[in-house]
């Protein structure tokens, strides 16, 4: 049964037995209003795929306008928690529209925060035009207006992007002081994908990367990370319940790109960053302003 037929019969069933559960007097406003209102879906062999709830339920002839909503739905590796204040159902289409401290939680620990956001079901997707803020491990990403996957695993920002990536140094887990991190920031106009099953961020548009040492500036950005419980170095140590943070292997920086390092600049039409040799390798007409040697000493050129 689709969603907006189960909603249709689930309503003409508290309509009949309205006092019973304690629903409210019909007002003008709505047909019916329904205290502690659900809905549930399954798939196949009868597994229960989504659910949807709310305190109460206005009925209306092509919506159904719903208060502290509580969605959620069940995939085969990772449960999806959806909630905000307000939300209405679409009949005819199935869309949910939520509004007011709208939350989504992964089972894998992602976490989106937004004002409000539209919900496909069926198509399997969210999407906003509002400022997000999405948490997920020792990673922080913001931006205004989102689209993607309910699971998060692959969602993209459009604009006024800022990721902010906490990184626990491996070498100190032997003494267990894990509060010493490289702080990485990476900013850009616009827009920004981040695909979490293959491990790959992609900036657009102005970006500007900034770490301990250094600056990098570019259009574009592609940046790789890893888990770092699947980090050799952290499973020889034995550390991987400690660290459990995204690592990052590797920066590709392309168009206009501009390393400054102290008072040492470089210019070049790609740079390739490598955090395991710790070593910046320079292509496309590569130039170099600098005042002193002490700061290049692991830097390459290439064409």
């Amino acid at each position: 049964m689709r969603l907006n037929e189960a909603l249709i019969v689930c309503a003409a069933f508290f309509l009949c037995f309205a006092p019973a559960f304690g629903s409210t007097t019909t007002d003008q406003e709505s047909d019916q209003q329904i205290a502690d209102f659900s809905l549930s879906g399954y798939g196949e062999k009868g597994k229960k795929s989504w659910d949807i709830a709310g305190k109460s339920a206005d009925i209306f002839t092509d919506e159904v306008k719903l208060k502290d909503v509580d969605g959620n739905l069940y995939g085969k590796e990772e449960d999806v928690n959806l909630t905000a204040k307000t939300g209405n159902f679409n009949k005819k289409n199935g869309l949910v529209h939520l509004e007011k401290d709208v939350v989504i939680t992964t089972s894998k620990g992602a976490k989106l925060t937004t004002n409000s956001m539209d919900w496909d079901r069926n198509k399997q997707l969210v999407a906003t035009e509002d400022k997000v803020n999405i948490a997920k491990d020792n990673i922080n990403i913001s931006g205004t207006g989102a689209r993607g996957e309910p699971s998060l695993k692959k969602v993209a920002l459009n604009k006024d992007v800022k990721v902010d990536i906490n990184q626990a140094d491996a070498s100190l887990a032997k003494t267990g002081d894990l509060a010493v991190k490289e702080k990485i920031t990476v900013t850009c106009d616009g827009s920004l994908t981040v695909d979490y099953e293959k491990n790959i961020a992609t900036f657009n548009k102005n970006v500007k990367v900034e770490k301990s040492d250094s600056v990098i500036y570019s259009d574009t950005m592609v940046l790789y990370f890893s888990s770092g419980k699947d980090s050799p170095k952290v499973k020889e140590d034995n550390t991987a319940g400690l660290m459990g943070n995204n690592k990052i292997d590797k920066i590709v920086a392309r168009g206009n790109v501009r390393i400054v390092r102290g008072e040492n600049t470089s210019y070049s039409d790609e740079a390739v960053y490598s955090a395991l040799e710790k070593k910046i390798i320079l292509s496309g007409k590569p130039k170099l302003v600098f005042y002193s040697t002490k700061d290049l000493t692991d830097a390459s050129f290439g064409n």
